[in-house]
């Protein structure tokens, strides 16, 4: 059963299971948010520079976590392919003839240094020079 309540607000039965889903949607979101910010505190006083003011096309030095590792073919040649988050912003990061690097997983720390270009819209990194961070 619903009874209405002033000015179109529907209470139900389940208003306390909506209650209870809206709260862990908002708690899952602010983990999120909690996150990012945690990897902005970790990964921007480095003193390197950061994904989202990162100039393209310049040699830069970013930190950041692996989100996801992909094996992609481009052109007929294998290429591994990592998604870079610091907390401000993504980028992908491609190694190219390459198939595995020891190391390279989600979760993992790592540091690159090379040029970043934008290909097919996204921001991309090249055969950069890494450094897995413990």
């Amino acid at each position: 059963m619903s009874a209405i309540r002033g000015r179109g607000t529907t209470v139900t039965a389940m208003g306390q299971e909506k209650g209870r889903l809206r709260r862990s949607l908002r708690q899952w979101a602010s983990s999120s948010d909690q996150h990012a910010r945690d990897l902005r505190r970790t990964y921007g006083d480095t003193g390197l520079d950061t994904i989202d003011t990162a100039p393209d096309r310049e040699r830069v030095r970013l930190r950041g976590a692996i989100r996801t590792v992909t094996l992609r073919p481009r052109g007929g040649v294998p290429a591994l392919e990592a998604e870079l988050y610091d907390g401000t912003g993504v980028i992908m990061v491609v190694w190219l003839g390459r198939r595995r690097i020891a190391g390279i997983s989600p979760g993992r720390s790592l540091q690159v240094e090379g040029r970043i270009g934008v290909h097919d819209g996204a921001r991309t990194m090249y055969n950069p020079r890494y450094e897995l961070i413990p």
